[in-house]
């Protein structure tokens, strides 16, 4: 018995070193000189302060900012709380809040009553952090934004597409704006 003991525990010891320790701290270095500013948690700074991510969605309210998808996050945007509403399809309180969500979108941006709403202007992500809106969304908002600001349509729809990112990898999903981004190219406008 005295002679597995041993070295179980060695073992033990070895790979706790070895994957606890210096695996981790190689992973982390590895990161860091190839991917600095990810590893980092890609935030973004306005002025020299750090105002969030481009990673992780922001609450913003009021006619002169776009406006991100909905947030199921706790009370809106809370990494702590991050996931879904888990309310299925055909879940009345989902469909009463889409059906509330759309009209107050329409009533804000100056829409038809029956106007065609994006889905993601309606309807949270599976994390409730998502950063992006699609281009759509954001076109619709910009007649809004440019009028509370005083700033040509043109204007604002240049700085969505300044904003725009293209698909993962070049092919993986649809090109999205990064509110967060946005937003602040608005503030810079003055």
């Amino acid at each position: 018995m005295r002679r597995q003991i041993l070295p179980a525990v060695l073992m033990v010891v070895v790979f706790t070193v070895l994957c606890g320790l210096v695996y981790p701290l190689v992973v982390t270095g590895v990161a860091q000189a190839a991917f600095g500013h990810q590893a980092d948690g890609s935030l973004v700074s306005s002025n020299g302060q750090v105002v969030g991510s481009e990673l992780i969605g922001q609450g913003f309210t009021g006619d002169r900012y776009f406006w991100p998808r909905p947030s199921a996050a706790g009370d809106g945007y809370d990494a702590l709380a991050s996931g879904a509403s888990n309310l299925g399809p055909n879940d009345q309180t989902l469909l009463a809040d889409v059906e509330q969500r759309a009209a107050d979108y329409r009533t804000a941006n100056g829409l038809a009553a029956d106007a065609q709403v994006p889905v993601d202007a309606v309807t949270a992500s599976g994390s409730g952090l998502d950063p992006h809106i699609s281009v759509e969304n954001a076109r619709l908002q910009a007649p809004r934004v440019a009028r509370v600001r005083g700033l040509a349509v043109e204007r604002v729809h240049a700085l969505v597409d300044q904003a725009t990112e293209g698909p993962s990898l070049g092919i993986l999903g649809e090109k999205a704006v990064n509110v967060l981004r946005l937003n602040l190219l608005l503030d810079q406008q003055g």
